[in-house]
């Protein structure tokens, strides 16, 4: 630990339970630690208890549901400590609202349709990515990772939820690896041997086409 010493931490939760006994490892090991919590007072509590340590705990209020607030905290600790700035968050929120959320919208409905009119051969695809099933080194894109891994779980979930509910309406997800799109041009890397769009619809026409008996949980495309 010696080589932290008198470097800056930042604990979030920091007022009780794990996160307060975080910060009481981490100042007694000689490192200036932010405490971040709806509740500062309880870490100024701790910090007046931990005040004849090696290191020192500030108290920042933060409210980690407001974007405002994290913002604001970041700031503050680049000004008394020179901490690192914070990137945006509207391109995780654009992708997590168009990938899953709006997936899921678009699916609960479908099968809302399909229920009420009695159509029990329905068939639901979704168009997911190789990213969700593997983690690449690829920078900048673990964000978008994730939000195909999420596509991966609701899949699976819808599938137990009908299973369950007796319906014989199908649920499937296509995976494909690099499709070369006006998106996947518009990137400054070279893509070689990229997926055609019309392959991408092939492997839906398998879905969808499959005899009724046959689960075609997925189809992978790298």
């Amino acid at each position: 630990m010696e080589r932290w010493v008198g470097r800056v931490a930042l604990v979030t939760g920091a007022s009780v339970g794990i996160g307060a006994a975080i910060c009481r490892s981490l100042v007694g090991a000689g490192m200036k630690v932010v405490g971040a919590a709806r509740s500062v007072e309880k870490i100024q509590a701790l910090s007046n208890e931990l005040s004849g340590m090696p290191g020192s705990l500030t108290a920042m209020k933060c409210d980690l549901t407001k974007d405002s607030d994290i913002m604001n905290l970041f700031t503050n600790i680049k000004q008394q400590f020179g901490g690192v700035d914070m990137a945006t968050t509207e391109e995780w929120r654009e992708m997590l609202d168009v990938n899953v959320v709006a997936l899921c919208l678009c699916t609960r409905e479908a099968v809302a349709s399909m229920r009420e009119r009695k159509v029990d051969d329905g068939q639901i695809i979704h168009i997911s990515s190789m990213s969700g099933h593997r983690v690449t080194a690829t920078p900048g894109v673990h964000f978008y990772t994730a939000t195909k891994y999420a596509v991966t779980a609701l899949l699976e979930g819808l599938r137990m939820e009908l299973k369950a509910a007796k319906s014989h309406i199908r649920v499937a997800a296509v995976s494909p690896g690099m499709v070369e799109t006006e998106c996947s041009k518009d990137q400054k890397r070279s893509w070689a041997g990229g997926i055609q769009d019309h392959g991408v619809s092939a492997a839906r026409g398998h879905c969808l086409f499959s005899g009724t008996h046959t689960s075609a949980s997925s189809s992978m495309s790298r």
